[in-house]
């Protein structure tokens, strides 16, 4: 049964609970309680209240945890004061009694001795938190559990009277009770272009085409602009677009880091995360065939694949590296990535000490990493071959064609051996008859090794000898007829090339190896404590008796309905990424330190719905872990669908947009810059999966990292198609990131949180990036060849293309001033104009006239900068 909870009440209670009669009252004391509401309920509103999770933990969790929290190594006083315990403990806490509490006593102090926080912790209450803490006290000192750690339960969609817009779901609801409680107005709806061009760029992660923005414009039939969404979610660039957001948490790159840093073919676990995610593959089986695919019965290669979302660590193969270090800096990773991608936890503290302020104990920490330590690995990567570098184990998911070619070639080798020992034994018969050609030649071209022939023969090996034989080798061995070491050599590059570029085996998880797991003194991995087994942290609720003590057990755990931060976590970030923010800010951090949600209802209800869907919208919306119907919630809402406009209120009263009265504004992240601008220009090649690709960088850009010459590190620029690809399938060193996607994760850790900045440095590469300037000359060219249309029209062209919208007449006046200024410039700068228009691969359509080309392209160039191109709608 999913559970209850009225949104207005503090009481929770289940569905079951709802039609309770009231038995405790007579009936006229309840009447005169009830004439008595108003007056209670005016005195509530005068002095309502302080509630300990949202006022008052986050005080103690910042001014005294540190000191008095989880970690009892390091607490002072023996006084602990983030459980209820220890607060009534040493008169710290008397209910009811501040004067006579210690907390109270210490925190208004004057006494340097006794003042708490310590001057020297750099720590200071403001005197609003300690009139806060007093009256806390003073009206009992409430206490209560973490609300990320309390069970989840849904709420009920709060009631409203007289909505100010028409609620499509209980989204709505709720946002709209907040907004009433905070007396503000939603705005009104956006416009139908701007609406449209919002929910394609956030479901598809590109813009729409004008055909597209037209066919919506046209269509007036009721269910038009979810006709729109469905088609979206539908789309197969739906799964490109979420997959970004998880390929950060999964710290996805195509190289392993370190100074060689190898590249890998985890790539193919990139491609089943898009197809995982256009399947609409129920969120718990996307976890746990991530986790343990390897461990279901009867595992199919999919699954298996599935798992390299944890081999997609660094993996450091220097000569130096020691190997038993390395494998638990991995360890440590699997830990902390899994805990901050589906508990929303920070729990890397605990691999030293017990959690100072959440309630994770180290003997948690390694339980937890024990179902990560039977991995057969050892901690570093072969040296060879040079350029791929990985690891076992390895899935081999090379095509049939592949794996007979490299039984080809691995035949032709050992054949090729088989010939040279034969060979081998002819060398130095075959280096005598060369010796005497060259004394009888006097004619022989190099002189010098002439003179070294015409000097006695020495039985034993001398300069003579050795100069000979290195000539021998080097200049006269691959010139002689079916020489199988020349043969050799070629066909071991040609193996060796294969291996690095065509034959895919992706690192990915087993369970073949038992180890026995030890708590580790500070870490360190040489310093074993105490043996610990397989175990899910103990403050939250226990896995189930029958359930496996594996990878596999803690996967079904994670998506179990007993465990309430999954959902929440996961539902929280599916906002931040349409909202900029998530209804947690701190979305990687769920513990005491983190933000209380001021929507916690809200987050709750999306939990419930997204474990078990009550709201029928859509195909499929009955699926349990439906990740397309949470999308379909959120940008059917009428709360999504809000205009974006800032008014000098709202942003005085709600700066963040945390109260919703106003649709999200905020930078798009530069993969999808990058891709809309391609799309726009009509360069953007939609193919999907596959190998990465190199598109343009700066020139030299790896070069830092050839410091041998143990292999070549030469950007290869990609040609043809692979050069405009989506962003999603450029290849990222870690080492090195592309340097045009700023804002992006290094991908060296997990990272669940959106960043978004603007700098001068954006703007240089937006400005003079090749991918930009490119695609503005290309979509002046579509543009022009636009015959029928005047020079306003072509404009209005452009700027359509790229912001799915006809400029205002104040906008088209600009445009046309920027193009006729633009054009005065190149017809007196023909060279400006050709070199301007010689930026990228693509060839230029020579029958356009040099200057009006320039001119369009340097106004497009300015529409792919604007701030509402770049920018969310």
């Amino acid at each position: 049964m999913v559970k209850t909870y009225q949104s207005n009440a503090t009481a929770y209670k289940t569905q079951a609970r709802s039609g309770s009669k009231i038995s405790t009252m007579t009936w006229p004391r309840l009447f005169a309680t009830l004439l008595l509401l108003p007056l209670m309920a005016r005195a509530g509103d005068l002095a309502p209240r302080v509630n300990y999770g949202r006022e008052v933990r986050p005080i103690l969790s910042e001014n005294c945890f540190y000191c008095h929290g989880q970690d009892a190594n390091k607490r002072k006083a023996k006084l602990q004061l983030n459980t209820q315990e220890g607060q009534r403990a040493h008169d710290a806490v008397v209910p009811g009694q501040p004067d006579k509490s210690e907390l109270i006593k210490r925190i208004f102090s004057t006494d340097k001795e006794e003042q708490m926080p310590p001057p020297d912790s750099h720590r200071a209450l403001t005197t609003a938190q300690k009139d806060l803490l007093k009256r806390w006290i003073a009206e009992g000192a409430e206490f209560s559990g973490h609300w990320a750690f309390e069970a989840l339960l849904r709420p009920v969609p709060p009631k409203i009277i007289r909505p100010k817009f028409k609620i499509q779901n209980p989204i709505d609801a709720f946002v709209l009770a907040k907004l009433e409680q905070e007396k503000l107005p939603p705005s009104p709806e956006a416009s139908r272009e701007t609406l449209f061009r919002r929910v394609t760029l956030d479901l598809t992660g590109l813009p729409p085409t004008p055909k597209e923005v037209d066919a919506f414009l046209t269509d007036r039939k009721p269910g038009a602009y979810e006709r729109v969404v469905d088609r979206l979610l539908a789309s197969e660039r739906y799964g490109e677009r979420m997959a970004l957001p998880w390929l950060d948490a999964a710290r996805y790159a195509d190289s392993n880091g370190f100074q060689q840093d190898g590249d890998t073919f985890q790539w193919i676990w990139r491609d089943w995360i898009v197809r995982a995610l256009n399947a609409n593959m129920p969120f718990d089986q996307f976890t746990i065939e991530q986790l343990a695919g390897d461990l279901l019965p009867n595992a199919t290669e999919e699954q298996k694949i599935a798992t390299a979302f944890n081999r997609n660590h660094m993996l450091n193969g220097e000569g130096g590296a020691i190997p038993d270090e390395q494998r638990h800096v991995i360890l440590f990773d699997r830990v902390d990535t899994t805990a901050t991608t589906w508990l929303g936890l920070t729990v890397a503290c605990a691999q030293c000490h017990d959690h100072k302020y959440d309630p994770i104990k180290q003997r948690d920490y390694y339980s937890l990493m024990a179902a990560f330590n039977n991995l057969p690995e050892n901690g570093v990567t072969p040296i060879i071959p040079y350029k791929v570098r990985v690891a076992e184990p390895l899935l081999d998911v090379a095509s049939p064609e592949q794996k007979a070619k490299l039984a080809d070639l691995t035949v032709q080798l050992k054949e090729l051996k088989e010939t040279q020992r034969d060979f081998t034994n002819q060398l130095a018969t075959l280096q005598r008859e060369w010796e005497i050609k060259v004394v009888a030649d006097e004619k022989f071209p190099d002189a010098a090794i002439r003179e070294f022939a015409l000097l006695p023969r020495n039985d034993k090996p001398g300069p003579r000898e050795a100069r000979l034989k290195e000539y021998f080798t080097e200049k006269v061995l691959p010139s002689i007829p079916d020489n199988p070491i020349a043969a050799i050599g070629n066909l071991e590059r040609e193996l060796n090339n294969f291996k690095n570029d065509d034959y895919p085996r992706v690192m990915v998880m087993a369970e073949t190896k038992p180890r026995d797991t030890f708590i580790l003194d500070r870490g360190n991995y040489e310093a074993r404590k105490e043996k610990v087994e397989f175990a899910t942290p103990a403050f939250l609720p226990p896995m189930p008796t029958n359930a496996p003590r594996n990878r596999l057990g803690l996967a079904r755990w994670l998506v179990s309905p007993d465990q309430p931060l999954t959902a929440r976590v996961i539902v929280n970030r599916q906002w931040q990424m349409f909202f900029g923010l998530g209804l947690v800010k701190t979305s990687e951090d769920f513990g005491v330190q983190s933000e209380t949600p001021m929507h916690r209802e809200l987050l709750d209800w999306l939990a419930a719905e997204l474990m078990t869907p009550s709201v029928v919208v859509g195909k499929d919306s009955a699926a349990h872990w439906n990740m397309k119907h949470l999308h379909r919630l959120i940008v059917t809402s009428a709360t999504y669908r809000q205009a974006s406009r800032v008014t000098p209120e709202l942003h005085e009263r709600d700066p963040e947009n945390r109260l919703y009265a106003r649709g999200a504004r905020f930078r798009l992240p530069a993969m999808l810059i990058r891709d809309q601008a391609l799309a726009a220009s009509g360069l953007l090649v939609n193919k999907l999966g596959g190998k990465p690709v190199y598109p343009y960088q700066p020139k030299g850009i790896w070069d830092s990292l050839a410091i041998t010459k143990e292999r070549d590190f030469t950007y290869p620029q990609s040609t043809g198609d692979d050069l405009y690809r989506r962003s999603l399938y450029t290849f990222w060193r870690r080492t090195v990131a592309p340097a045009n996607l700023f804002d992006a994760s290094t991908r060296n850790v997990c990272k669940v949180r959106l960043g978004a900045t603007s700098t001068p440095l954006h703007a240089l590469t937006l400005l003079n990036d090749p991918t930009y300037v490119e695609a503005a000359r290309v979509l002046a060219e579509q543009a022009m060849r636009e015959a029928r249309l005047t020079t306003d029209d072509r404009l209005d062209f452009a700027f359509r293309k790229v912001l799915a919208r006809h400029p205002d007449p104040a906008e088209a006046k600009l445009l046309r001033a920027s193009f006729d200024k633009q054009l005065a410039k190149f017809r007196t700068d023909l060279a400006a104009a050709e070199s301007f228009l010689s930026t990228g691969a693509s060839p230029r359509d020579a029958k356009l006239d040099l200057s009006e080309h320039a001119a369009y392209a340097a106004v497009c160039l300015g529409i792919l900068n604007l701030d509402e191109t770049l920018t969310k709608p």
